[in-house]
């Protein structure tokens, strides 16, 4: 049971003890600097992985060669594909902590580290596994013209200001945050205008003018906070002079502080969205109150808001629209006075989704950066996918991909030659190695200036449709193949559910498919999931969420290896395509492929079948690296031959029949569409937020505990339920019904107690909106605290003095089992009588294996640059061996020690820890 290791050589699960003599023990604090190892019968950890601390500070490390840019995709630690948890990042920018307490960690032959989906740990899949024809990249056709353009400037001059008001106290969050923003509007402009709200998403906080960042907060002494809210100046001149009051706010406060919130910071942010429109509502009412920054422009309406949030930031403002509408719980919330505001939008740049919880009845507009380097994984797709059928669909969603953008560069102060701070391009790039579709300088990748200027085209288009209501700016948005000539050379491709859509086929719901598969969006399964782990690149419509495996969420997948192969989908209950004037489709094709045909044909009720015409699905550029998976929307039109041949009010089924000869295909969706925007009346909804409870374990008999899962508002609604089981880490789930006046939902927790040392346990609770109803906080549980003390360790000899050639042992024992793997580290001392036990005196296999050294030269163990002996007890065993295997040669010499004594976590003598020795004496 015993493995010297140097520093260096990491390991599973480890507990600093102390080697000792009888009766002697001590617990040491969790380490931040050194890798450890565990036994031999055990798995080794990968390289760059360590688990380092005790008890409740035990932690698994991983430690990147290079700094990794603090972005607003949530770094994961997987091991396989089950989710471990998530790592605060230290001030060195590359190494990452997760705490062990109740997380199961079984075996460490697949850790990984994950980032929206990209790993950053090791290499991507291999692009030449990618299934499906794949050709050159190619640029998408450029689109006809709108017949309005909203990215061209209005007719005010503007004028800009700044206020900085006394920072807020948000519930979680040790340190205040502030309360600072800079102000553009209208000059001139007369009456109340509509008020636009931006906020920034995560990124450094700090820099310093040696060209430091850091994402502490508050900044240390000789640092100045980046000044990320100043970096969509572009967009709010643009704006401004439309006629919209303008106003970014910053949000340094809660980047250098959400590391530590179970949902990344969106209820913060949520908080302090609404404690600026608070304000905001506070001067348009007295406007001799506001600062001057706000004075100098016109009053704000604030029944007409929209709000813009880049990345994390997006997340926050698609929680402050939910909030405003369904009240957060009053000790999570950080603003809890009247919400005197009406948020006609929202519009999401490259946004986290972290609790896929979006507001199904506040439109909103997500715009995808298919180069994005930070949220690679496009996870702002769910804002559209995630609101079909949850409410009464009224809503316009739209998803907009943007070709070759990145993610950092909408933002101008993350722009390098823009920025007053250091700044970079998320999309890494590789020299050796360049990307066809992202590397700058190929042709389907933009520049800075080119990006920024669609940014700031289509958050007009949206400000434009959501708040004025100008329905002229839709076709932009909703997948009618319009383009807006202010972003060129940008191409811009759109897909939406919501508004005037009808009745749809949806694989979510109860179908039927023949010719083809029903596929889960997210299963370890290759023969179930839709695009298989092997597959280069990845899709948004499928990222990952809590779980391996995500029932709910699925697509029709074809494959066919010649033309004319139907694939049927029918629905449980006849759909009426009656009043549509097309039925619009939503289908992925692999990246960089063209051409692919595809007849839609219905057939209703009484069996009469009809085509209705046929579509050609092009796939986006694309690369192992890209996201490019995306559903391009399609119609084929409903008219009056087609109501004449049918019955159009009872629709059965959809067929897609592929007129190329062979190809893959996936289909999102299909509705009856119209034209128009309808009108939005948020419905009545419950809430439901999950909380934590830590309960003490206890010494003896069961106790039941209750998930703390709140359940506010009005309505009924269902949510799906899942609970992850901390033993065996399978997650089960349920459908939940929530009815009025219900106020939480049961789920039960049994903790047996014991009077033995283990770890903290956790039970995780995950839920998600299915129909009628919102989620706020979607992740929580019951944390079981481990109440009982470490056992106490001996050290004693079994075989101290021993002849060359067989092993030097040492038995340590525990005072008493435990639930947990007890291990312990210690390190060698110089002797200070006679020879040292060296490198040629012992197993040179073992030498190797374990310090990572040659016997040549010769020199003492002491000598060893990092090295350690390290013991591990196994849970349930009370006693392991420490070996150190000699061997015999024909050299007379006298006899040999060593000395070891119990080290602390930088591997260095713990004071006061007794000295442990061992001699060998020669054979001849």
């Amino acid at each position: 049971m015993m493995r010297a290791r140097r520093i260096g050589v990491t390991a599973l699960a480890v507990l600093a003890i102390v080697g000792a003599s009888p009766g002697w023990a001590q617990a040491q604090p969790a380490s931040e600097t050194r890798q450890l190892a565990q036994s031999a019968d055990s798995e080794e950890l990968p390289p760059d992985w360590s688990v380092t601390g005790e008890g409740p500070a035990r932690k698994l490390v991983w430690r990147s060669d290079e700094r990794v840019p603090m972005g607003d995709a949530r770094v994961e630690f997987y091991a396989g594909d089950r989710l471990l948890g998530h790592p605060a990042q230290a001030k060195d920018g590359r190494t990452f902590r997760l705490g062990l307490d109740g997380v199961r960690l079984d075996s460490v032959q697949d850790l990984q580290v994950r980032a929206a989906g990209r790993r950053l740990d090791g290499p991507e899949a291999d692009s030449g596994s990618s299934s499906g024809a794949r050709s050159g990249v190619t640029l998408p056709q450029r689109l006809p013209a709108n017949q309005v353009d909203p990215g061209k400037p209005g007719a005010y001059r503007t004028v800009t200001g700044e206020y900085d008001l006394a920072p807020v106290r948000l519930p979680g969050f040790a340190e205040p945050v502030e309360m600072r923003a800079v102000v553009v509007a209208p000059k001139g402009a007369e009456g109340r205008r509509p008020l636009a709200l931006f906020l920034h998403g995560r990124h450094f906080t700090c820099y310093t003018p040696q060209g430091d960042i850091t994402g502490d907060w508050p900044c240390a002494a000789g640092g100045k906070p980046v000044p990320s809210h100043r970096g969509y100046l572009r967009d709010q001149r643009l704006l401004a002079s439309q006629g919209y009051v303008t106003v970014s706010i910053s949000a340094n406060g809660i980047n250098g502080q959400d590391w530590q919130a179970d949902d990344g910071g969106a209820q913060a942010r949520s908080s302090l969205v609404r404690q600026h429109l608070a304000r905001w509502a506070d001067w348009s009412a007295h406007p001799g109150t506001a600062p001057a920054a706000v004075r100098q422009a016109p009053r704000a309406d604030l029944s007409r808001v929209l709000l813009v949030g880049h990345s994390r930031g997006g997340e926050g403002v698609n929680r402050a629209a939910m909030d405003s509408l369904y009240p957060a719980p009053a000790d999570q919330d950080g603003y809890r006075g009247p919400v005197r505001w009406h948020i006609r939008g929202t519009v999401l740049i490259g946004p986290t989704i972290f609790g896929q919880n979006p507001v199904p009845d506040v439109p909103s507009m997500t715009i995808l950066p298919g180069c994005d380097g930070d949220v690679s994984d496009l996870q702002g797709e769910v804002y559209v996918d995630g609101t079909r059928r949850v409410s009464n669909g009224a809503a316009l969603h739209s998803a907009v991909y943007v070709v070759g953008a990145n993610h950092n560069f909408f933002n101008s102060e993350w722009t390098p030659g823009q920025a007053v701070a250091p700044a970079d391009d998320d999309f890494w790039d590789d020299e050796e190695q360049r990307d066809p579709v992202c590397s700058p300088g190929t042709r389907t990748r933009l520049t800075a200036d080119q990006q920024h200027k669609a940014g700031a085209t289509y958050i007009a288009a949206a400000a434009r449709l959501f708040v004025a209501g100008d329905d002229r700016v839709r076709p932009l948005l909703d997948g009618s193949e319009r383009r807006a000539p202010s972003a060129d050379p940008a191409r811009v491709l759109t897909h939406a559910v919501g508004a005037r859509r009808g009745a749809g086929f949806l694989p979510d719901g109860k179908v039927t498919v023949s010719g083809a598969k029903l596929c889960s969006a997210v299963d370890p399964s290759s023969a179930k999931a839709c695009l298989s782990s092997e597959t280069a690149g990845g899709s948004p419509h499928f990222a990952q969420w809590e779980t391996d495996r995500e029932p709910g969420r699925r697509a029709v997948a074809l494959r066919w290896s010649a033309a004319g192969s139907a694939t049927r989908v029918s629905p449980d209950r006849s759909l009426s395509l009656s009043g549509s004037k097309a039925l619009a489709l939503r289908v992925i094709v692999p990246p960089n492929t063209t051409g692919t045909q595809l007849d839609v044909s219905v057939t209703d009720a009484a069996g009469r079948h009809r085509t209705l015409g046929r579509v050609k699905v092009d796939g986006l550029p694309g690369s192992d690296r890209t996201s490019s998976y995306w559903a391009r929307e399609v119609r084929v039109p409903v008219g009056a031959d087609d109501a004449a041949a049918l019955d159009l009010k009872h629709i059965k089924s959809l067929e897609l029949t592929p007129r190329t000869r062979s190809g893959r295909a996936w289909l999102m969706d299909a509705w009856a569409w119209q034209p128009g925007t309808a009108q939005v009346r948020e419905a009545q909804l419950p809430r439901v937020d999950i909380g934590r409870l830590k309960v003490k374990e206890g010494d003896s008999g069961v106790r039941t505990y209750q998930v703390p899962v709140r359940v506010s508002g009005q309505g009924s609604g269902q949510v799906r339920l899942f609970v992850s089981d901390p033993v065996t880490g399978k997650v089960t789930d349920r459908l939940v019904a929530v009815r009025p006046g219900a106020q939480t939902i049961d789920v039960p927790v049994k903790v047996e107690g014991n009077p033995r040392y283990g770890y903290d346990t956790g039970h995780y609770v995950f839920v998600k909106a299915v129909r009628t109803a919102v989620v706020g906080a979607h992740l929580g549980g019951v944390t079981v605290e481990n109440d009982d003390p470490m056992p106490t360790v001996s050290v004693t000899p079994v075989a101290g003095r021993v002849t060359e050639g067989r092993p030097l042992k040492w038995r340590v024992s525990l005072s008493a089992v435990a639930d947990a793997e007890i291990s312990g580290t210690y390190v060698l001392l110089p002797v200070t009588e006679g020879r040292e036990l060296s490198t040629k005196d012992v197993d040179p296999r073992w030498l190797e294996e374990t310090a990572g050294a040659s016997p040549d030269p010769e020199r003492p163990l002491s000598k060893l640059d990092g090295f350690l002996l390290w013991v591990n007890v196994e849970a349930g065993k009370k006693s392991a061996e420490l070996q150190i295997p000699t061997v015999k040669d024909q050299v007379a010499e006298q006899s040999e020690s060593v000395r070891f004594q119990a080290a602390d976590d930088s591997g260095a003598p713990l004071p006061g820890a007794p000295v442990i020795t061992g001699t060998v004496l020669d054979a001849s």
